[in-house]
């Protein structure tokens, strides 16, 4: 066993063990890049946050059935969350969610709140317009709607909370609520996480569509600290100059102590961060745990 222990380590792969006793730690569960070899990789992002005593899924990745091996080689007892955040509505997010609900059908799941979302959602009947003159049988509930008309979702037993705002929903623990502006997802409604502890910020984005800027400085008016930023920084075929500029900007302006950057960063964005950021930088592919303070 020692002999292939060693030989995995000098390949680059680390033998997979059973974490240790649960910490101050992000456990990335869904990536498409990394080195563990009980790990799948796809498309996707998830991570398992430990910290005071908490424990947190953000999103749920591209596939049920990775999803729930990755769960599975990782230790990670779903059935124990204190809750799950899902960052926006897109599959490589959300997918996971069949195996989640299957499992721990009580966990509350907080998540964007859009109009006719697919987390469910309600609107007040007076959102259309009415017409008198019409006959009962061509109006809208024979022309008595309730005041809140509900809609259904694409998991009908999650237990979905909808967020528009920024909110603490633990002590220590706030969502972060924006809308990307940006050309393909203009009006997607994004949630980031930002933990508080106490050497800052520590910051998890999902895909970063309402731009990683806009996310770290929004997580420095809670506090001007931010110690590390993890996740998907939207970048992956952004030129060069733009990378360099973002990767300069969060070390330099907002004074970000660390990042570890994954999922749709991009190839190009990873290698000029490592650059940039050096010993700052903390991998963090699919089966990575990276200790908090």
């Amino acid at each position: 066993m020692a002999a292939i222990a060693l030989a995995l380590s000098v390949s680059g792969y680390a033998l997979y063990q059973a974490p240790p006793p649960a910490g101050n730690r992000v456990t990335i569960l869904y990536d498409a890049f990394g080195r563990s070899p009980k790990m799948e990789k796809d498309w996707g992002y998830s991570v398992l946050l430990e910290y005071g005593g908490k424990r947190i899924l953000f999103d749920t990745g591209n596939n049920p059935a990775i999803f729930a091996n990755n769960v599975k080689a990782a230790g990670v007892d779903l059935t124990r969350l204190d809750f799950a955040v899902i960052s926006h509505r897109h599959l490589d997010h959300t997918a996971g969610l069949t195996h989640l609900i299957k499992v721990n059908p009580a966990v509350k799941i907080y998540a964007p709140k859009e109009p006719f979302g697919v987390f469910g959602s309600s609107l007040p009947s007076k959102f259309y317009r009415t017409e008198d003159e019409l006959p009962k049988a061509m109006r809208y509930f024979d022309g008595h709607p309730e005041e809140t008309l509900s809609f259904g979702t694409a998991w009908v037993k999650g237990r979905f909370v909808p967020v528009d705002s920024t909110l603490e929903v633990a002590p220590g623990v706030h969502l972060i609520s924006q809308v990307s502006e940006a050309v393909g997802t203009k009006e997607l409604r994004e949630l980031s996480l930002a933990l508080e502890t106490p050497r800052g910020m520590v910051v998890v984005a999902g895909c970063s569509h309402p731009g990683i800027e806009r996310i770290v400085e929004a997580a420095t008016k809670i506090d001007q600290n931010v110690h590390m930023v993890f996740g998907g920084f939207h970048l992956p075929a952004a030129k060069d100059e733009d990378i360099a500029r973002i990767a300069s900007a969060l070390r330099d302006r907002y004074k970000v102590d660390r990042v570890a950057p994954g999922h749709c960063t991009g190839e190009p964005a990873f290698h000029r961060f490592t650059k940039i950021w050096k010993d700052r930088y903390a991998y963090a592919g699919v089966g990575s745990i990276v200790d908090l303070p």
